[in-house]
């Protein structure tokens, strides 16, 4: 790590210091909002471009961060609505192990967890929950590690019954731990992609590359699009999001996707203390204007091709071969 830390550091000095202009995040994405136009939650939603219910599997995208602390359930599940507001069928894994900051932040106890789906206790459907705004979400715990302690047959069981969610859902978003650890990893590379959160902290963007190499060290071609949170500026986090593109693409070779940003905002706070998300409790902020832009563009068609979902169904069974032998 202290390697890839100094590495890290060294090519970023290299890179240059220039800063770039607030204009370098843009990105089209039709309707979207402008990031210097405020305006109301109505009028937002109703200028997107509403996308109609495609087939196939659902798309599934980690959410997932190189060290904790860095509010990527926030992100998690407020994109969650964000979608939702799109006309997409939006589900939520929580794969947090024993944080279940899903559904805290959700205000919701969920009665059943993945773990009584794996022991056949309770059907699929008994535990999905009904989230705002039309978000289902679903209480992993530890649900994901227990597959390394099931059979062929369990595990062919449990992917048949979730195969029926990709029916029903568009978008899934599995809220991953963080850091480097072989379930995180995994759960990140069975995804279609992976939407990697950082702060400007510099252990942050350190850890965000540490992730992006392990990740690229098992395949070349998986899809990272990253997410600056809690960024004073337009400026800092296009900053941010610059050097580790230029640092991933010089040392891995790895074209990274600039998503987003979120700036630092007391209001995401004060959101937590409500145990309700941003988007709902304070709609016409800075905030929640920047999670529908990036909503908008990963949903673009470059981002979203339909014959590449791999379905919930897809991530269970790449997860456990993954966990079973790795």
């Amino acid at each position: 790590m202290t390697d890839q830390a100094d590495n890290l550091r060294q090519a970023i000095a290299n890179l240059g210091r220039a800063r770039l202009s607030e204009t370098a995040l843009a990105v089209p994405v039709g309707a979207a909002v402008p990031v210097s136009a405020p305006a109301p939650a109505a009028e937002v939603v109703s200028a997107l471009p509403i996308k109609a219910r495609r087939g196939g599997p659902a798309r599934v995208f980690t959410v997932t961060s190189g060290k904790g602390g860095v509010g990527k359930t926030n992100v998690s599940i407020n994109l969650a609505i964000a979608l939702s507001d799109l006309k997409y069928k939006v589900a939520i894994l929580d794969a947090d192990f024993g944080l279940a900051n899903v559904e805290v932040l959700f205000g919701l106890i969920p009665k059943y967890k993945l773990l009584d789906a794996i022991h056949n206790e309770k059907t699929i459907s008994e535990i999905v929950c009904d989230g705002p705004r039309g978000v289902k979400f679903i209480s992993g715990g530890s649900g994901v590690e227990e597959l390394v302690r099931l059979d062929d047959e369990q595990i062919a069981a449990l992917i048949s019954g979730l195969s029926g969610l990709d029916e029903e859902f568009d978008v899934i978003i599995i809220d991953t731990g963080a850091g480097l650890s072989e379930t995180v990893v995994g759960m990140s590379l069975a995804a279609d992609e992976v939407l990697l959160v950082t702060t400007p902290e510099p252990t942050s963007v350190t850890d965000a590359y540490a992730l992006i190499k392990t990740l690229v060290a098992r395949d070349r071609d998986k899809t990272v699009r990253l997410i600056v949170n809690r960024a004073e500026s337009a400026l800092e986090a296009a900053d941010i999001m610059s050097k580790l593109s230029q640092v991933s693409e010089k040392f891995l070779d790895l074209k990274l996707h600039k998503l987003g940003y979120i700036l630092n905002d007391p209001l995401v706070v004060r959101s937590v203390k409500q145990q309700q998300p941003f988007l709902i409790g304070f709609p016409q902020s800075k905030i929640s204007r920047s999670v529908r832009e990036i909503a908008l563009r990963l949903m673009e068609r470059t981002a979203f091709a339909p014959e590449k979902g791999r379905g919930l169904a897809g991530f269970f069974g790449g997860i456990s071969k993954f966990l079973l032998y790795k």
